[in-house]
């Protein structure tokens, strides 16, 4: 459905879904497979942090907040991957596409400021262990959770409310799987207007993702002057253990984002610009739940417990 010059659309059509049914159930049901991954293992950790006493620390607190976040990050764009998957209609309104927008960035930026306290955390930990107790209370840690989300969800207000006003005239074929900011703007009417803020909302983000990047780089450059002056490798091994999750986790996310988001003017072809979409909004959030329960012995410890727990349970119900 084509819109001619001077009529606004009110709806955009995913253009980068596979054309034929057949691929697109091929695609539907490692995608299905990946949500609930993800649905089901945050769920799990924010569980078994939430019922171990042992893990109502700072660290874990960090670790079940961005479980947290993980679902509802994914949940802004997936549900509708898949419903446009098994469709013909695959439309998304222009306030839904707004919404989706809004929901995808403000969790995205909330995970980013997240883990740049959990970078801050695991510094207070490593390079002031005698200080830690005192300063990184259950109350700081709270304090700078709510920061992080509001920091996530206000900060991407001005582009969103900007988009939401812009006119769009021409072709309504939107060249993603999601609605994202970038995809958006260049089925606005084209004016000197449009290409100085697409250029900005390049800016924006590459200053966000940089300021982030430097920030944990910093705390990293730190706890690891103070591990190489431990003496015992044993001592190095178990301090540096307690970042191996979060460091996997940051290279894995802010890798694939900066692919997206640090290219300014290069431009790739269709098929990898899907490919990168796929790898921040949808890989990257499969991977987290795994990296922190198969690299954390305790969280592992907890979900067996509970899992032992539950099978013990079951058997004595069929008993009765």
């Amino acid at each position: 459905m084509e819109f001619s010059n001077g009529t606004t659309s009110q709806e955009f059509i995913f253009s980068a879904f596979p054309a034929s049914w057949g691929e697109s159930v091929v695609c539907f049901i490692p995608l299905l497979f990946i949500y609930t991954f993800i649905l089901i293992g945050n769920l799990v950790i924010i569980t078994a942090v939430q019922l171990n006493a042992h893990l109502h620390t700072p660290m874990y607190f960090f670790i079940s907040a961005l479980a947290f976040l993980e679902i509802w990050y994914t949940t802004a764009t997936i549900p509708k991957m898949l419903s446009s998957l098994l469709s013909e209609r695959r439309r998304i309104t222009l306030d839904g596409c707004v919404l989706q927008m809004y929901f995808f960035h403000s969790t995205g930026i909330s995970e980013v400021c997240l883990l740049t306290a959990m970078a801050f955390d695991r510094y207070l930990a490593i390079c002031s262990p005698l200080r830690y107790p005192t300063i990184m209370t259950p109350k700081l840690c709270a304090q700078l959770t709510l920061g992080c989300c509001a920091c996530g969800f206000i900060t991407p207000l001005p582009e969103v409310a900007w988009i939401s006003t812009l006119p769009f005239c021409g072709s309504n074929h939107l060249e993603h799987i999601f609605c994202d900011f970038l995809p958006v703007l260049r089925l606005a009417c084209t004016d000197t207007r449009t290409i100085v803020m697409i250029q900005v909302v390049d800016i924006v983000h590459a200053v966000e993702i940089m300021t982030a990047v430097v920030l944990i780089c910093m705390s990293y450059v730190g706890i690891v002057a103070v591990v190489l002056r431990i003496r015992s490798a044993e001592g190095r091994r178990k301090a540096f253990s307690t970042c191996v999750s979060h460091l996997t986790v940051f290279l894995l996310f802010f890798g694939s984002v900066a692919l997206m988001y640090l290219r300014f003017s290069a431009t790739y072809s269709l098929f990898w610009d899907t490919a990168i979409a796929l790898a921040f909004a949808v890989l990257s959030p499969f991977f987290n739940p795994i990296i922190y329960s198969l690299r954390n012995k305790e969280i592992k410890e907890a979900i067996k417990k509970h899992m032992g727990q539950a099978k013990i349970f079951l058997h004595k119900t069929r008993g009765f």
